[in-house]
């Protein structure tokens, strides 16, 4: 069977497109080289800050890149496109609009994942511009799942992980995520949502309990799919950690 190839506009930050491209080439179930899924990958760190660009803190905008960006894999033979950033989702209906070659939407695959198991009630652990501007808060609850908000100090501290934690490459804090965690379960969330693809880095590093699920994950498991490639139940153990915890 003739696999679609993949498109993925990255480096918004640069680990989380390296660790999506780790998740497509571990999840595949596949027994060779040839098995797996061919895929390019345009890494633009360049591409402007889209939560403060969404907050006003900035006037240049994300959009023109990224869609420059999918324009030029669409021309190389992209059949799909992912982009590995749930901020960037903000303006998922424009850059849909702009690249000629269809877009998989991480937020709409992790609210529709969610449904399928009954979850009725999810924490957001996400960057500024994904809570504020309400991108995943809405799209939770068209699937009538409630959407459980990290308190404003919770919330900073949520920024500190990706921002001073993941984007500066230091160590993680891992006692920080779990308070964050444990504060939007205390409020009500049956399952915390790692929205940024930062926080996906705590899922491969560090040996989190069970009740979270990893949006960039579900958009990895979901190209795959697309494309025809046979996709393994579960993720093997990386067995690495980065994180000020002691085990």
């Amino acid at each position: 069977m003739h696999k679609k190839r993949l498109g993925v506009i990255g480096g918004m930050g640069p680990a989380a497109t390296a660790y999506f491209f780790e998740l497509l080439t571990q999840l595949a179930d596949a027994g060779t080289d040839q098995e797996h899924v061919e895929i390019l990958i345009i890494s633009r760190p360049s591409i402007p800050d889209r939560t403060d660009y969404i907050l006003g803190r900035s006037a240049e905008s994300p959009v023109p890149p990224i869609i420059e960006a999918g324009r030029t894999l669409a021309a190389l033979g992209a059949d799909l496109i992912a982009i590995p950033c749930v901020t960037a989702h903000f303006f998922f209906d424009e850059l849909a609009g702009g690249i000629n070659a269809p877009l998989v939407n991480m937020v709409r695959e992790t609210a529709g994942l969610l449904t399928s198991k009954g979850v009725k009630s999810a924490g957001l652990m996400a960057a500024d511009g994904t809570v504020f501007s309400g991108v995943f808060s809405r799209e939770l609850e068209a699937h009538g799942i409630r959407a459980v908000l990290p308190e404003k100090p919770m919330q900073k501290l949520v920024m500190d992980l990706i921002y001073n934690n993941v984007k500066a490459n230091n160590p993680y804090d891992l006692n920080g995520f779990t308070k964050v965690a444990d504060d939007l379960r205390a409020n009500g969330a049956e399952t915390v949502i790692l929205a940024c693809t930062e926080l996906s880095l705590f899922n491969r590093d560090c040996e989190l309990a069970e009740g979270f699920e990893d949006a960039m994950e579900i958009l990895a498991r979901r190209c795959l799919e697309l494309c025809g490639s046979k996709v393994i139940p579960r993720m093997p153990a990386t067995g690495r950690r980065r994180t000020d915890s002691a085990p």
